[in-house]
């Protein structure tokens, strides 16, 4: 009697993992592992060693989050895929794309924001360098390496298409971890009334950035107002600390940790950097702040589905997993994409 068909999910951050292992709970029927992001690239491999890359998806760190979790609820981990072969692998990056998967049947799952778009990412297209020279996600979802491509609305699905992606590869699903965002709401987070700020680790993906003029920023427009920062989880945490409280109110709330977006539901206005936590914002109405334009912010707003889109990603891999015919036939059976919907 043969086995169970095999899925490998690839992650980075503990939000992919989680995202990936929530795909992961509507295929009961295959055998579904989890592996952190890695490169096959032997100089790669050995920067990760040596801690060069802690602060990618491929990092120790990260993947020391992610391990836990995956730990925790008991999932089956094969880091660098060595302990099987798999008929379908799940990307939340095709920024890195390894060979051994060439062959394999692939997804790619939109995870969250893309980072802008520079003249360094068009030199590095154009080029044809490694894509993970762009030190950031703005060419994530680009590469066309993977077979399908999972997006979180018919706005970034435009984009994708916009910067070289195949048209006939993108279905609009809706990401896991954005597609529900009014059941935040309801929420016992201590605090209320107060200016959120959720930062970017621009700095930790060298990036340059002034933060303590940032932080005046957010002074001034809370004017005021009770300050509550929310750190990202990649950042050097006592450096950005330590500067908030030289730049801010002595009452400003500070967080590591902790639920973010019910912060969000209880603030009353949100600022942003990079973060794809703007999208909350939006959802629920706040008046938000982003270092991008808010039209675009509005056109490119993960779907709301009613938290379905798990079930909708999970259901293209079983298709695919099933179908027998070639790789470009499937992409004539990928479900309609959905109506976005209308934010205010």
């Amino acid at each position: 009697m043969l086995g169970k068909k095999k899925i490998l999910f690839l992650t980075g951050s503990i939000n992919q993992t989680i995202q990936m292992h929530s795909i992961s709970k509507f295929l009961p029927q295959f055998d579904c592992y989890f592996s952190q992001f890695f490169s096959e690239n032997i100089f790669i491999s050995k920067a990760i060693e040596w801690g060069i890359l802690d602060t990618t998806i491929m990092g120790n760190p990260l993947r020391k989050r992610a391990e836990e979790y995956i730990h925790k609820h008991h999932l089956p981990n094969d880091y660098q895929a060595k302990l099987n072969t798999y008929e379908l692998v799940v990307f939340c990056s095709d920024m890195l794309f390894p060979k051994k998967f060439l062959n394999t049947k692939t997804i790619w799952v939109q995870e969250g924001m893309i980072d802008p778009y520079t003249m360094l990412s068009a030199f590095i297209q154009k080029t044809g360098i490694p894509r993970y020279w762009s030190f950031g996600t703005s060419l994530n979802g680009t590469s066309n390496l993977c077979d399908v491509y999972c997006a979180a609305s018919e706005g970034y699905k435009k984009y994708f298409i916009s910067k070289g992606a195949d048209e006939n590869k993108i279905t609009v699903t809706g990401i896991p971890n954005y597609d529900h965002l009014i059941q935040h709401v309801q929420n016992d987070f201590e605090h209320h009334g107060y200016v959120m700020v959720a930062t970017t680790d621009m700095r930790e993906t060298y990036r340059y950035e002034n933060r303590p003029k940032f932080l005046k920023k957010c002074v001034e427009i809370a004017a005021g107002r009770k300050l509550l920062f929310k750190l990202h989880p990649n950042e050097k945490k006592d450096r950005a600390i330590r500067e908030i409280k030289e730049n801010c109110p002595e009452d400003t709330l500070i967080y590591t940790e902790g639920p973010t977006n019910e912060m969000i539901a209880n603030c009353e206005e949100l600022i942003t950097q990079y973060s794809t936590v703007v999208y909350t914002g939006i959802a629920l109405g706040k008046k938000v702040h982003s270092y991008f334009d808010l039209d675009d912010l509005l056109e490119k707003m993960p779907i709301q589905n009613g938290g379905e889109s798990a079930q909708r990603i999970a259901k293209i891999c079983e298709m695919y997993l099933e179908f027998t015919g070639s790789k470009e036939a499937f992409l004539n059976l990928l479900p309609s994409n959905i109506q976005k919907e209308t934010y205010v």
